[in-house]
C-alpha cells in the first residue's frame, strides 16, 4: 500500500522490450538501501516489483496487460515519473490509501491558474465516474489529491505550489493520457450498492 504522497521524481535511463514484457531502469535520490528484491515501489501511480537495484537506480518489470491499462505503454527514455516507497507498518498516512492498482486512464482537458494553485479538468469514462465524487479522494499519477467538482464525465482538482513543484503533474500537457485509482472505499460502497440493487 502506498499514501499518494510522492517522494521523489525518478528518470528512466533505459528501457529494454522483452517481448511483450517492458524492463525499465530508473534513476532515483530515494533512499535504497532498505529496498530488497521483490520489494514494491509505486511509479506514476503503478505499483511495480523491484527487481534488481544499485546505489541510485532500480530496476522493475512491466507486463503486457499492465502496458495496456496504464499510461507505461508510452514512457520513453528521460521521462519523468512519481515515486513512492510502500507504506511500513505505523507510519503517518498523509494522503489516502493508494493500492498502485490502476483503475483507468483519464485525459487532461483544461488547465487554469487561479490565486498560486493549479485548477486541472480530467476526462474519465462513464465506469470510472460513478466511483469519483465531490470531496472524494483520487490518485492521478499516484498523487493523493481531493475532487473539488464533479459534471458528468468530467472532474476538477486543485493542485497547490508544493505538489506542483515536488510532483510531474506540472509536466501535463492538455490531452495528456494519466493513470487514475479511485478512492477504495467508494468503490467497494458503489459496486456492494449495485449488487444490492439487482439482488432486489
Amino acid at each position: 500500500m502506498f499514501t499518494g504522497i510522492i517522494k521523489d521524481i525518478g528518470k528512466i535511463i533505459k528501457l529494454d522490450n522483452n517481448k511483450s514484457d517492458l524492463n525499465i531502469e530508473v534513476k532515483t535520490n530515494l533512499i535504497l538501501s532498505d529496498i530488497s528484491i521483490g520489494d514494491s515501489i509505486c511509479c506514476d501511480g503503478i505499483c511495480l516489483t523491484v527487481i534488481s537495484l544499485s546505489k541510485n537506480t532500480f530496476n522493475a518489470e512491466l507486463s503486457k496487460e499492465t502496458l495496456s491499462v496504464t499510461t507505461s505503454s508510452n514512457w520513453e527514455k528521460g521521462k519523468k515519473i512519481n515515486l513512492e516507497k510502500s507504506l511500513l507498518l505505523g507510519e503517518q498516512i498523509g494522503g489516502h490509501l493508494v493500492s498502485g492498482h490502476v483503475d483507468g486512464l483519464g485525459f487532461l482537458k483544461k488547465k487554469q491558474v487561479i490565486k498560486g494553485s493549479v485548477k486541472l479538468d480530467f476526462l474519465v469514462s462513464k465506469v470510472l465516474k460513478k466511483y469519483i465524487s465531490k470531496k472524494g479522494s483520487i490518485a492521478i499519477n499516484g498523487v493523493s489529491l481531493t475532487v473539488n467538482t464533479v459534471n458528468k464525465n468530467l472532474f476538477s482538482v486543485n493542485i497547490i505550489s508544493h505538489t506542483l513543484n515536488n510532483t510531474t503533474i506540472s509536466l501535463l500537457n492538455i490531452n495528456d493520457e494519466v493513470n487514475i485509482e479511485v478512492d477504495t472505499i467508494a468503490r467497494y460502497a458503489v459496486n456492494a450498492a449495485e449488487s444490492y440493487i439487482k439482488e432486489k
